[in-house]
């Protein structure tokens, strides 16, 4: 499945933790993945079980992930950890597409941005967040009342969190680690930070 079931927008809140993927081997070596197809790796996997663990201490209605394998594997653990059904895969929560930028480190990206006006290929952050607004508004239609975990991706859950906070944070020197749990409300049809002043899951 790759888009979200699609309902009303429910009447009741509904807790989404929003989870970026574990850890792959261009996240370690700090190269752009974009829409890349790159897997977890084994620290990717271990960070999943973690995260897994640590979200055991609540009840969860349901997971969902994305197409790209590093979420989707990491719903898959997450899933399977807290015995619930398989993830559905949402097409609209996959990570921002970087064009040419992907595959380069930080610094070849910096070398890219200095020549050129524009990036070939780098999608809008506007169209992230309102892509991901709306396939995190049909997921809540599907929960109305409950609470579901959604594994999407950094640059995904970064635009997000500018968003939701009126671009106040993430702060500077802050990154969305792998295995991270943010957490949002959907709610009388709005989503919404649930703690504003601190974002779980950062480092710096």
């Amino acid at each position: 499945m790759t888009d979200a079931p699609t309902d009303a927008t429910p009447t009741a809140p509904v807790l989404i933790a929003l989870v970026r993927h574990g850890e792959t081997d261009w996240n370690r070596e700090r190269r752009i993945q974009g829409a890349t197809d790159i897997p977890l790796n084994e620290t990717g996997r271990r960070q999943a079980e973690l995260t897994a663990a640590r979200l055991g201490a609540e009840r969860w209605d349901a997971v969902y992930g994305t197409p790209l394998s590093r979420a989707s594997e990491t719903a898959q653990i997450i899933a399977r950890h807290l015995d619930l059904p398989e993830p559905q895969l949402v097409a609209g929560l996959a990570e921002r597409r970087h064009g040419v930028l992907e595959g380069h480190d930080h610094a070849g990206r910096a070398a890219l941005e200095a020549r050129a006006a524009t990036i070939d290929g780098l999608e809008p952050r506007s169209a992230v967040i309102e892509r991901a607004t709306a396939a995190l508004a049909e997921i809540a239609g599907a929960h109305p009342g409950g609470s579901v975990i959604v594994v999407s991706h950094g640059g995904v859950i970064h635009s997000l969190m500018l968003h939701l906070s009126s671009w106040t944070l993430p702060g500077a020197g802050y990154a969305i680690a792998n295995g991270s749990v943010h957490l949002v409300r959907f709610a009388a049809g709005v989503l919404e930070l649930v703690e504003p002043e601190a974002l779980t899951g950062t480092e710096a």
